[in-house]
């Protein structure tokens, strides 16, 4: 190769290189805007995180309060909470670059099947965040509350006068705002990442990279992976791991059947081309039925 060929394919690489960093430049620029924006205004995102643990609460007649146990565990729960809600204002933005970004190297038909993963990858996990807050949250706290008990002397008052009385003691809930914090978030985070299973293998098997036979071969074994998922990233409580695998198993069922169906219609693309025929597309059809 000559220098003037050398010369030729590093211009491409340092203006990928530049393009790449003033990508990176802005993203950083609107996450930073973004979590300025949720810091002044994160007394009201933590309320609104508080609210199915104050709900609990009152249904048991209790006060809503949350402790904070070191004394500066305030700041930086307002930084954790900006750091979350700078991202997700950002994201838009975000993945707006990244197509940007990638978007001139693909061709006309890569765009088109790209571009909708784009899309429903955020609104997926925004749905997976949804179903952890308003239904999967509520539970899980319902069941830990309910190791609560009251303080009180067994016995009565003839007990207690003659010193035979035996003392229960009370169990209440005084909760860490930073701890309270940290479970919601892994909560919302969990399930949020899990619904993007659809997306991700859809993708793959758009790219050939799996196909639903494979995906039905494996069941077994992404059983197993469920369980031990559920297992890991929610807390040891049977309601929210049963949940969790279950709303997971069903996810990758799904994506089997959505799998199936960019398989198919791969295939009838191929068939008006000519590339293959129908004797080879319905035995291909049966061995991934």
């Amino acid at each position: 190769m000559s220098k003037d060929e050398i010369d030729d394919t590093r211009a491409p690489l340092v203006e990928h290189l530049a393009e790449l960093r003033n990508r990176l430049i802005h993203s950083l620029v609107a996450f930073l805007i973004g979590m300025i924006l949720c810091f002044l205004v994160w007394n009201p995102i933590f309320n609104f995180l508080t609210q199915p643990i104050c709900a609990e609460l009152v249904d048991r007649g209790q006060e809503c309060g949350l402790i904070l146990i070191k004394l500066q565990e305030g700041f930086f729960v307002a930084i954790r909470i900006s750091l979350m809600g700078g991202f997700i204002l950002a994201f838009p933005y975000i993945a707006l670059q990244m197509w940007r970004f990638v978007a001139p190297g693909l061709y006309k038909t890569e765009k088109n099947a790209f571009l909708p993963f784009i899309i429903a990858s955020p609104a997926m996990f925004f749905a997976g965040a949804a179903f952890a807050f308003y239904i999967v949250i509520p539970l899980a706290f319902d069941f830990f509350l309910g190791f609560q008990q009251q303080g009180s002397l067994l016995g009565g008052e003839d007990a207690v006068a003659e010193n035979d009385a035996l003392a229960q003691a009370g169990i209440t809930f005084q909760g860490s705002v930073a701890e309270y914090l940290t479970l919601t978030i892994k909560f919302i985070l969990a399930f949020g990442l899990c619904f993007q299973l659809p997306v991700l293998l859809t993708l793959m098997g758009k790219a050939g990279l799996v196909s639903a036979k494979g995906l039905s071969e494996v069941r077994k074994y992404a059983v197993v992976g469920i369980l031990v998922l559920a297992a890991v990233v929610t807390p040891p409580d049977v309601i929210t791991q049963v949940i969790l695998f279950t709303v997971v198993y069903g996810l990758y069922e799904i994506s089997i059947w959505l799998v199936r169906r960019v398989e198919k219609k791969r295939n009838r693309e191929l068939r008006k081309q000519g590339l293959i025929f129908d004797d080879e597309d319905e035995s291909g059809a049966e061995k991934g039925s």
